[in-house]
């Protein structure tokens, strides 16, 4: 059996909020994420430089940083021809190697650069990712395609780079995977 990747950062992405149209109107958002060069400061509500448009929805403390694994953006491709995916593309902060929703517990610590973040929970896209990629259904898409990624708080601040380990700190295996928890909200949602 192969060894498996060693965990790592492959990019950092950050994003001012921006005023787009929306519906006949306009909408603040910040899903507009592109890489960061260099390292970039982790503190209780974020990385520097990034920004959320709507916070009763997106960012504080338990959704300081969301994280999405690269090796999901082949299946996005795939779905989405035609469609250029540069790193960021899904809002996420930090695009990994070898952290998926599978594999990855609530409460889970990790060290990357030199932060120390506790995974919270997934996410659960609003109308903003519709936004970003054009197309209403990718809402329902994304949740059914159980890619969903995760989002984190802060338990140390620190720095971290395109190119930084990830070290696993500790696993909560009683807590469910990011996967189950998800699986668990689309049962609930077949159900109502």
């Amino acid at each position: 059996m192969p060894e498996p990747a060693p965990l790592r950062l492959l990019s950092v992405n950050v994003s001012l909020a921006r005023t787009v149209p929306w519906e006949g109107g306009t909408v603040s958002t910040g899903i507009y994420k592109v890489p960061a060069r260099g390292r970039v400061r982790v503190g209780r509500l974020g990385l520097a430089g990034d920004e959320q448009a709507d916070r009763r929805f997106h960012g504080g403390t338990a959704k300081a940083v969301y994280a999405y694994p690269s090796e999901h953006y082949a299946f996005w491709t795939k779905e989405l021809p035609g469609m250029e995916l540069p790193w960021g593309f899904f809002g996420e902060n930090l695009t990994t190697v070898g952290l998926e929703e599978d594999e990855v517990h609530v409460g889970d610590r990790f060290r990357i650069g030199t932060a120390v973040l506790e995974v919270t929970k997934p996410r659960f896209p609003c109308y903003k990712l519709a936004l970003r990629v054009g197309r209403e259904d990718i809402i329902d898409r994304f949740l059914r395609s159980g890619r969903s990624g995760f989002y984190s708080c802060l338990i140390e601040e620190g720095f971290v780079a395109a190119g930084d380990p990830i070290e696993r700190l500790r696993t909560e295996s009683a807590s469910p995977t990011i996967a189950e928890v998800v699986r668990a909200r689309l049962r609930q949602e077949r159900d109502e």
